[in-house]
């Protein structure tokens, strides 16, 4: 049995927590973004820690386009914040 824990950094904080504190966000192929809720989808991720304040100022600084080397939209920011 593996028991390992693990860990991912966030692309703001740049804390490292458990996968189950942060949200993944995925760049697919196709160069559509989407919000992997539970880890399965293929493409360049990221990880953002599931708080709100972080969330917030990584919308203002735009942190998850950075991460995914594209735009990301608006949109999604607030479907992060949504989901908490």
């Amino acid at each position: 049995m593996n028991n390992k824990i693990v860990t991912r950094m966030c692309i703001f904080t740049r804390n490292k927590c458990d996968r189950k504190d942060l949200f993944r966000v995925v760049k697919t192929k196709e160069g559509e973004i989407l919000i992997d809720i539970d880890g399965s989808i293929q493409g360049r991720g990221t990880y953002i820690s599931k708080d709100k304040e972080v969330i917030l100022k990584a919308k203002k600084k735009d942190a998850l386009s950075r991460g995914l080397k594209c735009k990301v939209s608006e949109e999604i920011y607030e479907q992060l914040l949504n989901l908490l």
